[in-house]
């Protein structure tokens, strides 16, 4: 079998990875190219890598973060109130593993939903599957899945999120329903799976938020007692970066 035969079956069973590597290979001179035990090592190597980073790739377009983030990117400051300390007890992903949520509150224009898809970039690194919503345009989504039979199967596939995103928590109203879809949320998850909640109300005015005392106390109990707070504070990082274009 030529090297272009072996090429093409590697790449008719898509083994992309592989066949990249071994084009490689078989284009360096013979006396330069590893011995077969160190071919077929570095081939198959080739091949994990290959599909990791496609799995990555696949993750981080299925969560559909408002912000391409980093958390190399992310400014802290004493006047952020936002460590590099703080920022590294995140950046293995850990908390997920324990079922831990992170809470990130702040004035508007703050970087919360920067912050918040950062940690989301890095979970999905760590192989972990995301979604990111904002919880307004979440409820109301799941408000008209009642009424064309989608919604079990929506629920189902935010429940099996390693990481659930809820942005803009607090921005708009709840009605009755939006109040139920949001327990079940919270519920279906605890002590199993993540949530990081932005949000620019302190946790002190979630309860009057929420709006109805029982509903309230079942999702606030369910959240806060296993979550990293991150109180965001300073300017407005929109603010400061015009005035640095300017």
């Amino acid at each position: 079998m030529t090297h272009l035969n072996t090429l093409d079956l590697m790449r008719s069973l898509r083994l992309t990875g592989m066949a990249d590597r071994y084009h490689s290979i078989m284009e360096m001179p013979v006396h330069q190219q590893p011995e077969a035990g160190i071919i077929l090592a570095q081939l198959v190597e080739a091949e994990f890598l290959y599909r990791n980073n496609r799995r990555m790739l696949s993750a981080i377009k299925n969560a559909k973060f408002r912000y391409q983030a980093s958390l190399n990117d992310v400014v802290c400051s004493d006047q952020r109130n936002l460590s590099r300390d703080t920022l590294a007890t995140m950046a293995d992903c850990s908390f997920i593993e324990r079922g831990e949520n992170i809470i990130i509150t702040g004035a508007t224009g703050c970087g919360k939903s920067y912050l918040a898809s950062a940690i989301g970039y890095q979970a999905c690194m760590k192989g972990k599957k995301v979604a990111y919503f904002s919880l307004p345009k979440l409820l109301g989504k799941l408000k008209s899945d009642r009424l064309d039979g989608s919604f079990r199967k929506e629920m189902d596939r935010i429940e099996n999120k390693n990481l659930l995103i809820l942005d803009d928590w607090g921005l708009t109203p709840l009605d009755t329903a939006a109040r139920l879809a949001l327990l079940q949320i919270i519920e279906d998850r605890h002590n199993r799976h993540s949530t990081i909640i932005t949000s620019q109300l302190p946790v002190s005015a979630w309860h009057q938020y929420i709006n109805e005392d029982t509903i309230a106390d079942a999702i606030l109990d369910r959240i806060i007692h296993q979550a990293h707070r991150i109180e965001l504070t300073g300017e407005s990082m929109r603010k400061l970066q015009k005035n640095k274009v300017v």
